[in-house]
């Protein structure tokens, strides 16, 4: 007998929705942060891969240049924090004592061994009770590298995983000569992702630059506006403004979503231990944005929570946000598809 025979047309349309999409509609993404990276070190072939098994609807790459202007998968502009760069090369340090990816090749970067993120001025573990820093081999991938795997692993299982890009510190690479955001739309692009309908995101701190991607680069990809603490200095803008109201629709003119830390979405908890939820989710809906908050972390936890599945509850149900980026994605994953 023909099984899809046997089916009504009407939920073999659905079927095949899920089945392309990877996940029902409405249903809270799981975006993988830096990959499974509360397992492996982070940005590895090796996180992107226990990611995707792990049940990730999404995979996060930061992109930083390389010397050469290669798209490489890697959180900081800096090296020193999460490979043997100091070791390799000890004389390739700028005054400020910190190695940059961008005064490197490719084929410098890919001689380093990649370890878990080290605190500088201690030299110890940023978290000491995950995969022990400096055992095993892992690299920096490039960007192509780790798409590939992705789109290799959808042909292999037949799940979609989608991408979701981060454009890292893109006034600071123009300043070094490196047009990152123009050099990374125009290889997503060679490797299939052009259009809204994608699997993929494009995210950024900078405002002025996720507009340009719109507007000057004329990307159709979905665009994400990531919204930092002031403090942070990720890029020169009152991101206090952008939180209003007034911010949001700003952002909505321009982006598809917004990307919030989690203290912009829950202040905390009440004295009667309920949350106290911002009206940020509810404004970004309202203005037609999906909204994906970071980073959710089993091992570092609010204040406010002890609990880690509480704190999935706090922001997957009662908050409803559309995805969180977490470091546990198949925690999350897990919670989540408890929620169906």
């Amino acid at each position: 007998m023909n099984i899809r025979s046997a089916i009504p047309s009407a939920a073999i349309a659905v079927l095949l929705l899920y089945s392309a999409c990877g996940f029902a509609e409405n249903r809270p993404l799981i975006v993988a942060h830096r990959g499974a990276s509360g397992y492996l070190p982070e940005h590895t072939l090796e996180a992107k891969s226990m990611a995707y098994a792990m049940g990730a609807d999404y995979l996060e790459q930061d992109v930083v240049l390389t010397k050469d202007h290669q798209p490489v998968v890697l959180h900081d502009i800096h090296l020193d924090t999460v490979t043997n760069v100091a070791e390799v090369f000890p004389d390739r340090s700028r005054a400020d004592g910190r190695f940059y990816a961008i005064d490197f090749t490719l084929a410098d970067i890919k001689q380093l061994r990649v370890t878990e993120r080290i605190d500088l001025e201690t030299g110890q573990a940023v978290f000491p009770k995950r995969f022990p820093a400096g055992k095993s081999r892992f690299e920096v991938p490039t960007l192509a590298e780790e798409i590939e795997l992705i789109q290799g692993l959808n042909g292999s299982t037949g799940r979609t995983v989608g991408i979701y890009t981060e454009i890292k510190s893109p006034a600071w690479h123009r300043a070094q000569g490196g047009d990152i955001s123009r050099i990374v739309l125009e290889q997503l692009a060679r490797l299939g992702y052009r259009d809204n309908g994608d699997l993929a995101y494009v995210q950024c701190f900078d405002p002025v630059e996720t507009r340009r991607m719109r507007s000057e680069l004329k990307t159709e990809l979905k665009l994400v506006q990531l919204l930092a603490d002031n403090s942070w200095n990720e890029a020169a803008f009152d991101f206090d403004s952008l939180r209003t109201k007034k911010g949001i629709r700003t952002i909505a003119e321009y982006a598809d979503g917004i990307g919030p830390w989690m203290p912009h979405v829950v202040a905390g908890v009440d004295d009667k231990g309920r949350p106290q939820i911002t009206s940020l989710v509810a404004d970004a809906h309202t203005a037609g944005l999906e909204v994906h908050p970071f980073t959710l972390r089993a091992d570092a936890m609010p204040k406010y929570c002890n609990d880690f599945e509480e704190l999935l509850r706090i922001f997957l149900v009662e908050s409803e946000v559309d995805g969180i980026f977490t470091d546990f994605p198949d925690r999350a994953a897990d919670f989540r598809d408890r929620m169906d």
